[in-house]
């Protein structure tokens, strides 16, 4: 299977985003694993996490698409904006990190309302992807592998690494996401 360079790109570009993206899902993995969650907390944290690291960035695709269309000319502009704007509002959450909150992932509804505030991110990002018109299936698939695998790593690295990585992989994104945003614009 010969791919041109153009897909090679793409596929580069959407494996920086998707672990830009995944960054947050792993700092938050870092942080819980410190708990020694269950085996099935764990992987129930991880699955839902990628999950909706699937459906979100669907779900911005689509009206991205959409607005591409209407929008047509400035739509790269824009989406490398959001890119941006989502790169800098991870290193300011960063920043002002606030003291220590208590997660509670004792049933499946916390369990899911923990996975979409970490994948709202991914709907942003989705949303520029479709101002791109970015194969679709290949977004999703590398956004839901990189959420629940960095989800998954962060949990496991969490029980035996303190606090300062997960603060670190955020910090991390947040710059991968402002470089490839500011590509876009320039």
């Amino acid at each position: 299977m010969d791919l041109s360079m153009a897909q090679w790109g793409q596929i580069l570009t959407l494996t920086m985003i998707a672990v830009a993206l995944g960054m947050d899902a792993f700092s938050l993995g870092v942080g819980l694993g410190m708990r020694r969650l269950s085996f099935w907390q764990m992987t129930s944290l991880s699955l839902s996490i990628g999950l909706f690291h699937v459906i979100m960035p669907l779900l911005g695709m689509m009206m991205g698409q959409f607005l591409g269309t209407v929008m047509k000319g400035i739509a790269v502009v824009v989406g490398g904006g959001m890119l941006c704007f989502l790169g800098l509002n991870m290193l300011m959450n960063v920043i002002r990190r606030e003291k220590e909150t208590r997660i509670y992932i004792q049933s499946l509804i916390n369990i899911f309302l923990l996975s979409l505030s970490v994948s709202v991110d991914s709907l942003s990002a989705g949303l520029s992807l479709g101002l791109f018109h970015s194969d679709l299936l290949l977004t999703c698939l590398m956004f839901g592998s990189a959420g629940f695998a960095m989800s998954g790593g962060g949990l496991m690295l969490g029980r035996f690494i303190g606090n300062w990585v997960g603060g670190y992989g955020e910090l991390f994104g947040g710059i991968i996401l402002i470089i490839l945003g500011s590509k876009f614009i320039f």
